[in-house]
């Protein structure tokens, strides 16, 4: 007698929604512009010549692309030049924050998550993906728990098949 084996998905049958936090990924290239290459002596910012290399700059070379302005020499840079700088991409460039390429992705993920509906999860068992080809930062895991803790029934991190709890809403 040949008696067959029913394989059963119980991931399947769980319920629980996987949410990939990638999906969320902005699109575009991300560049930093370090503005300690604009630095006389790799120490000061010399206006005239700030100024100078503004108007010759090839701000073209942003268009399309997320940016991050910093400068990592340690040396004081006004603040009027930052926003010089911000000025001359805007045409260009898709995003254009102040920061390292951290701060430059924790903003991009913030603003796409800031669209999310979160009512299409209101009463559902979350599962936030934990893992995956695109990097995601540890700040998209934070707004995404925290838009989403107010909603559903449960909240856990990880796959379908593994999970760490993060959140059970009480009976």
């Amino acid at each position: 007698m040949d008696i067959q084996e029913v394989i059963v998905n119980k991931v399947a049958q769980s319920g629980l929604v996987s949410l990939d936090p990638a999906s969320f990924y902005p699109e575009g290239e991300r560049v930093i512009y370090d503005i300690k290459d604009n630095l006389f002596h790799g120490l000061i910012l010399r206006e005239k010549d700030f100024r100078d290399f503004v108007k010759e700059h090839d701000w073209a070379q942003y268009q399309g692309k997320n940016v991050g302005i910093t400068c990592t020499a340690d040396a004081i840079v006004p603040t009027w030049a930052y926003m010089l700088l911000a000025n001359r991409m805007t045409p260009f460039a898709r995003e254009i924050v102040f920061g390292d390429m951290a701060t430059l992705e924790t903003v991009l993920f913030e603003k796409a998550l800031a669209g999310l509906d979160v009512e299409q999860y209101r009463n559902q068992r979350i599962v936030i993906k934990g893992c995956g080809d695109v990097e995601v930062p540890a700040s998209a895991y934070v707004e995404l728990t925290r838009k989403l803790t107010p909603v559903v029934k449960s909240l856990m991190f990880g796959e379908p098949c593994s999970t760490v709890p993060i959140y059970k809403k009480k009976e």
